[in-house]
């Protein structure tokens, strides 16, 4: 019987060693690839939200057909507990990061184009710096 558990342990090490290596030659992902993963990903997490709000509805109908029974049977019910109101997350909408616009600051909108060579103002009186023409 040690004999067969022994085989079977190099088997199974061998069968490790195998899959390790091979997941370690994996190339990176293609640009397409990876836009499709956080695609999916967002897409998940909006899903997740979905389900919250959902959950979060169909607690408080419950919440609300308790209060309801206990007041039409006569029977004291508790305060309702404060909780934030339900946030419906909308339609899915993926925009990709290659897609968005950056921030008005990061696109280098209020940057002037090159360093000041000198400053922007003179000792000099206007009629001089612009004559008129």
């Amino acid at each position: 019987m040690k004999h067969h558990t022994l085989g079977l342990t190099i088997v199974v090490l061998l069968l490790t060693l195998v899959a390790v290596s091979s997941v370690a030659k994996l190339p990176a992902p293609s640009p397409e690839a990876k836009a499709k993963a956080d695609e999916a990903a967002a897409k998940a997490t909006w899903s997740t939200n979905v389900a919250n709000y959902q959950l979060c509805k169909s607690m408080d109908k419950v919440a609300a057909a308790y209060q309801a029974q206990a007041k039409a049977a006569g029977k004291p019910a508790s305060a309702p507990m404060a909780t934030p109101a339900c946030t419906d997350p909308g339609p899915f909408a993926y925009v990709a990061p290659s897609e968005a616009k950056p921030p008005l600051e990061a696109s280098g909108a209020h940057s002037p184009p090159k360093p000041a060579a000198e400053p922007p103002s003179t000792n000099k009186p206007d009629a001089q710096a612009n004559p008129k023409k």
